[in-house]
């Protein structure tokens, strides 16, 4: 199977682990580098947690969900994506599945990383 960007089929969608699984969510990969708190495995209905296209520590940590430091966190971490080999398995999974559902745990739907995640995959891929 081809896994480059521009050979993967699919969509790339993003949910809060914290909101119930639905049938149209196709694939379902938590990409967060820690368990969310108060989730169960059998709740999050993962079919793979993914913590390697997470954030690096460093990273997460000096971002801290800062709104102001949002513009250099996406910089950073496209920059992590670029050269980070877990990319490649995401788009194997949406080649397969048709549909992935990128869970993060993240209070703010706008301001996370699945969202620049989301953004990265679906640019690379064209």
């Amino acid at each position: 199977m081809d896994n480059s960007p521009g050979s993967s089929a699919g969509i790339f969608a993003i949910k809060r682990v914290y909101d119930a699984p639905s049938d149209d969510d196709g694939c379902r990969v938590l990409v967060d580098r820690l368990w969310p708190r108060g989730v169960s495995k059998e709740r999050a209905g993962l079919v793979l947690w993914l913590k390697d296209v997470a954030p690096s520590p460093p990273l997460r940590k000096e971002f801290a969900h800062m709104q102001e430091r949002f513009a250099d966190f996406r910089a950073a971490y496209e920059a992590e994506l670029d050269t980070n080999p877990a990319v490649q398995t995401l788009y194997g999974l949406a080649a397969e599945h048709g549909k992935v559902t990128l869970l993060y745990g993240a209070r703010d739907p706008q301001t996370n990383h699945a969202r620049v995640l989301q953004e990265f995959l679906e640019h690379e891929r064209k």
